[in-house]
């Protein structure tokens, strides 16, 4: 037995061809604007005041409404990266 693994091929061809740098930024600037017009929506009340009331420990409720947007954000990059990967690869699997 021999305690050297076997070499890899390179995942930086795959990663240009499905174009996932690219699809990153997309879905991270998609991500911030969603979230950012979300917070500002939320905080400036432009959709008007939240019915009932709430209570917001710590940190308020712009901090908190700044951590949602953040999670918003994250999770919008994430589902467009992966829509637009998904998508290139699709059409790569096409032209085959």
């Amino acid at each position: 037995m021999s305690d050297e693994r076997p070499e890899r091929p390179p995942s930086a061809g795959l990663l240009d061809a499905l174009q996932v740098r690219r699809n990153a930024a997309v879905g991270v600037v998609t991500g911030g604007v969603l979230a950012v017009l979300g917070y500002l929506v939320r905080v400036l009340e432009l959709a008007g005041p939240a019915e009932g009331t709430q209570s917001y420990p710590v940190v308020g409720p712009e901090g908190w409404f700044l951590i949602l947007g953040f999670v918003l954000a994250s999770a919008t990059a994430l589902l467009v990266t992966a829509a637009l990967t998904a998508a290139t690869a699709y059409r790569l699997t096409r032209r085959l």
